[in-house]
């Protein structure tokens, strides 16, 4: 995951001031507009934030993404057109804001968090998402081009399927399902992973297996995160007293809901797995630890005697008794090979070898 933008940017600035948080940018911001209803449909990409107009007050259902939030001016005169707050708009380009859901006069603000896994580096990408939901139109806003909402778009192309039926509302539960069942791709991808590290830690432990580790759970933490207030964000939703969701909708978001716990539950237990592994890792570890010093210990107390030996007769005096004798050498050499021999066999009766 990348580095975390500082907030401390707005710091004594006056609420509702549109200052965008996040990794620096410089790609263009592209705004895409789909308008369907259960006869037409119309995919139009727009140059102008004043061409998204029109789709204002129509009776079709109008999706209109907007990918880039870097460039703030074009957020401000989007939310002048629709008459979003504008500390809404704040929170829309602040990409650390928490999961939420805002209910307004006319409309509701909904924020998330996307995440999708590189399979090129082994990264977990998160991005944030945020969604004005309004009477027959949705605008979302993401940080950059590229999500996970293609399979989406093409079922919304077919003339058969649910959405050309279906309002706003619909079109805002579809989005969120999709970004939840996105989370069980990336925790599988986690629990890929888990299950080498496993291995790794019992037959392998190293450096890299417990930087890997701190990583996984880093990214555990991130998606319980996400997924906590997402929760509470949907069973909120699923309260009744939000104008735009219709009652037919709430039994897709029962599901959606049920989507989330299961997330979390998965979550828990990885979190569970991790702690685990750790624990085995850090043991094998110590074993290891543990034997290196049990072999340097044998080595140094079979050397301890013969070391005394050595020294007694190391020392230079002039008289000592066994320096006159012709086989002295040969049998200090005896002497200390057999006190090697009977230090060897203790040791392996105390079953230390």
């Amino acid at each position: 995951m990348a580095r975390k933008p500082k907030q401390s940017t707005k710091s004594g600035l006056p609420p509702g001031r549109v200052v965008y948080i996040g990794n620096k940018e410089d790609s263009p911001v592209r705004i895409t507009v789909i308008d369907y209803d259960s006869n037409d449909l119309k995919e139009i990409s727009v140059n102008n934030v004043q061409d998204i107009a029109q789709y204002q007050f129509t009776q079709t259902c109008s999706w209109i993404n907007i990918d880039g939030i870097h460039k703030t001016d074009i957020i401000e005169d989007v939310g002048k057109l629709y008459q979003i707050h504008p500390l809404i708009l704040e929170d829309i380009v602040n990409t650390q804001q928490r999961p939420k859901l805002e209910v307004h006069d006319d409309y509701v603000f909904i924020v998330f968090k996307m995440l999708d896994y590189d399979y090129a580096t082994n990264e977990v990408i998160i991005e944030q998402v945020s969604m004005i939901l309004g009477h027959n139109y949705v605008i979302s806003f993401q940080e950059n081009i590229g999500d996970v909402f293609e399979q989406l778009r093409s079922r919304i192309r077919n003339p058969e399927s649910r959405f050309r039926q279906n309002g706003s509302d619909y079109l805002v539960f579809a989005l969120l399902d999709c970004v939840v069942d996105n989370y069980f791709t990336v925790i599988e991808k986690l629990d890929e992973q888990l299950e080498e590290f496993e291995n790794d830690a019992f037959n392998n432990p190293g450096k890299h297996i417990a930087e890997r580790l701190n990583k996984i759970r880093r990214d555990t933490i991130y998606i319980r995160k996400a997924v906590w207030p997402l929760r509470e964000m949907v069973n909120h939703m699923l309260s009744g007293d939000i104008k735009p969701i219709k009652a037919e909708t709430h039994i897709y978001l029962r599901d959606l809901y049920d989507h989330t716990i299961q997330v979390l539950d998965t979550i828990e237990m990885y979190r569970d797995v991790l702690s685990g592994i750790m624990d085995v890792y850090l043991s094998n570890l110590s074993y290891k630890m543990n034997e290196v010093m049990k072999t340097l210990t044998i080595i140094s107390s079979l050397f301890i005697p013969l070391t005394f030996i050595v020294g007694v007769y190391g020392m230079n005096f002039e008289h000592m008794p066994e320096l006159k004798l012709a086989n002295g050498y040969f049998m200090i050499w005896a002497v200390m090979i057999l006190v090697a021999l009977i230090m060897f066999v203790y040791m392996k009766a105390k079953k230390w070898l």
